[in-house]
């Protein structure tokens, strides 16, 4: 692929919570390098990355010793900002993206628009809500704000499962396989997906 055509973006957000350096390629082979200081959440992104066939690089430092909300929640602000700057005007692109991941006793539907009107629907919910020291919840925190700073209309549903673990591994699996699917390059479709103009 040329640099021209090349769909990279490097964000950097800096505030008193947090400071979040990212590099990321669409086009990339599942590359990472990923510390957060969160261990099950740098997982997850690991995942992200290796799943939806992006390069990643991730770097964040945040208030861990008051909560781990504002590094979750502002990693998902800054890797959909650079999203949807590597996107461009996303003319090429299939923009609807689906996927149906089974993890062990667990299965997760999600799919979504790339129409830069963000909305999100989240149906996930399992009794218990720690994976260690991690807690569950914030997995909705970093979906929502991912979901917004990309221009996403992103729907994620549980269709049934148990292990909290399982669960949110399948969340983050499915979303990068059905942003990596939607975010492809359509070769019959060459301007924008819409005929509206823009997205």
């Amino acid at each position: 692929m040329s640099e021209q055509n090349a769909r990279i973006a490097t964000i950097e957000r800096k505030t008193k919570e947090t400071e979040i350096h990212v590099e990321l390629d669409l086009d990339g082979s599942g590359e990472y390098e990923v510390s957060t200081g969160i261990p099950f959440f740098d997982h997850m992104l690991e995942s992200f990355a290796r799943h939806g066939s992006f390069d990643l690089r991730l770097r964040a430092k945040g208030d861990l010793a008051v909560d781990t909300h504002h590094t979750i929640e502002d990693v998902g602000i800054v890797l959909g900002q650079a999203v949807r700057e590597a996107l461009g005007s996303a003319a090429g692109i299939r923009r609807y993206g689906f996927f149906v991941l089974p993890m062990a006793e667990a299965k997760v539907e999600v799919a979504l628009d790339v129409s830069n009107r963000p909305y999100l629907v989240y149906r996930v919910e399992v009794a218990n809500d720690r994976i260690g020291n991690f807690d569950v919840s914030l997995t909705e925190d970093f979906v929502y704000a991912f979901s917004q700073n990309a221009g996403l209309d992103l729907h994620v549903e549980l269709r049934y499962g148990k292990s909290p673990h399982h669960v949110v591994e399948a969340v983050f699996k499915g979303l990068a396989r059905a942003l990596r699917a939607a975010v492809e390059r359509d070769p019959r479709t060459p301007g924008l997906p819409t005929v509206k103009g823009a997205l």
